[in-house]
């Protein structure tokens, strides 16, 4: 297994947005590294902090790096986080963290498939189960896949490049990172193959999404772990996308939103009071400290929120 590197993103604002009480139960979502974890953990006397990840290689090296500390290592999706704390018999935490995305390990170990750069069979998988990417470009139709481009990586060609998948598979299976990214370029037009950023990138983040069903599992997962927030509790989420961010930003504002009535309503039936109000109006971004020592902060964006 390659070492599992953890440059935590935006720590210092986690830290600070989550307001820890050291006598306070936290949960970490996405344990990854364990960078988040140590330093929630190094700041509780009393308290505890539960850190899932679904990723086998993620638990491995954070019960590591976890050790001696009063942190609980559990493998997990952060969608079931609500019913492992249950099991645990938590019901209640004072602050959550989600550090979305592709980890730094996942990216640099070739073997996961993860990475355009480097030639490994076309998995994608986080919990290393299920179906991988070479499954879904084997079997999904053109139509299934332009709709997955398009949706999860927004991305222009998608039609054209479902179209290149479907005919190249039918001459040999698409079995290898390199092999998708080729077949991607090939599908764009020149101009875009000439621009500085990888024309295979959004493709691959779309099928990782999709292989992995992140944006269900952050809906599902924000929801149950908004329910486990004891009053005065805080939720970090650091994103890497659009699509994420989105997601996560409506579901704060709806949570800090008192009228849940449908917008024709002339007045408020609903006698709604707001769940939560927003520690940040505007998400937080990586200073140019941490752009220049971490080039993966660049697209991250964190929001905090405190249940009422």
């Amino acid at each position: 297994m390659l070492e599992f590197s953890h440059v935590p993103v935006l720590l210092e604002q986690c830290i600070e947005g989550l307001a820890i009480d050291p006598a306070g139960t936290y949960l970490d979502g996405t344990a990854g590294g364990a960078g988040h974890s140590r330093e929630i953990a190094k700041r509780l006397t009393t308290g505890r902090l539960i850190s899932l990840d679904q990723d086998p290689d993620a638990i491995q090296t954070a019960t590591e790096r976890l050790q001696g500390l009063p942190a609980q290592v559990v493998q997990v999706n952060f969608r079931q986080a609500k019913q492992a704390l249950a099991q645990m018999g938590i019901q209640q935490i004072n602050g959550a963290l989600l550090d979305l995305g592709v980890s730094s390990h996942q990216l640099d170990d070739g073997e996961r498939g993860f990475s355009y750069h480097m030639d490994a069979p076309l998995d994608m998988r986080m919990s290393q189960s299920g179906q991988t990417a070479a499954d879904l470009v084997a079997v999904l139709s053109r139509e299934e896949l332009a709709r997955i481009l398009r949706d999860y990586g927004e991305e222009p060609y998608a039609w054209q490049i479902a179209g290149r998948i479907v005919k190249e598979r039918e001459q040999k299976p698409i079995l290898t990172t390199l092999q998708l990214a080729e077949l991607v370029a090939s599908a764009v037009p020149p101009a875009e193959r000439r621009k500085s950023k990888n024309p295979a990138r959004r493709t691959f983040q779309a099928l990782r999404i999709a292989v992995n069903s992140e944006l269900d599992a952050l809906n599902e997962g924000m929801d149950g772990i908004f329910d486990c927030l004891a009053p005065g509790g805080r939720f970090c989420i650091i994103t890497f996308h659009s699509l994420e961010d989105r997601l996560v930003k409506n579901k704060f504002r709806r949570w800090a939103t008192a009228c849940t009535c449908p917008p024709e309503y002339p007045v408020c039936l609903c006698g709604g009071k707001p769940k939560a109000k927003l520690i940040t109006r505007k998400p937080i971004e990586a200073d140019s400290t941490e752009l220049e020592s971490n080039r993966r902060s660049r697209s991250a964006k964190l929001r905090v929120l405190e249940k009422l």
